[in-house]
């Protein structure tokens, strides 16, 4: 069963100086937030940018799928603190997101060691995020 999800943005201006509006619909879960092409390439100054968006899903993403992983190896999580870090750079000339980077710090009572990096490489590749984005995706995941 396939699930739909709608953000919508709203610009107004040309590329360098204009900005706009994301806001998640119809759930109104965040939004309106301000958008500009300075919050990408230089200093975000309060707006948020594309890339900083696909970093907060790909870290969420990436907790919520670790948790059904270690789940099935029989771990619960008391907490995962996971931070995507999403690079763009020129590649050919273009903009491109080209890597994201999950740092990850699990406190998993009793955890197994050989389990949870198991749980940790299947959230990697598993994550529906990660499967969408077509770049280097690498974790440095600690258990504590």
């Amino acid at each position: 069963m396939a699930t739909e999800r709608r953000a919508e943005t709203v610009w107004q201006g040309d590329l360098m100086n204009g900005s706009g509006t994301i806001q998640a619909a119809p759930s109104g879960a965040f939004g309106p937030l301000d958008v500009s092409w300075a919050s990408r390439a230089e200093e975000p100054g309060g707006k948020t940018s594309p890339e900083e968006l696909i970093a907060a899903a790909h870290a969420s993403c990436f907790a919520m799928a670790l948790s059904g992983q270690l789940g099935e190896r029989g771990m619960t999580a008391e907490s995962l603190e996971a931070t995507a870090t999403v690079t763009i750079d020129r590649v050919d000339g273009k903009f491109s997101v080209t890597s994201s980077q999950i740092d990850l710090a699990a406190r998993i009572p009793n955890a197994d060691r050989a389990k949870f990096d198991e749980a940790v490489k299947a959230a990697e590749t598993g994550c529906p995020i990660s499967r969408l984005l077509n770049t280097k995706i690498s974790v440095d995941a600690k258990l504590l």
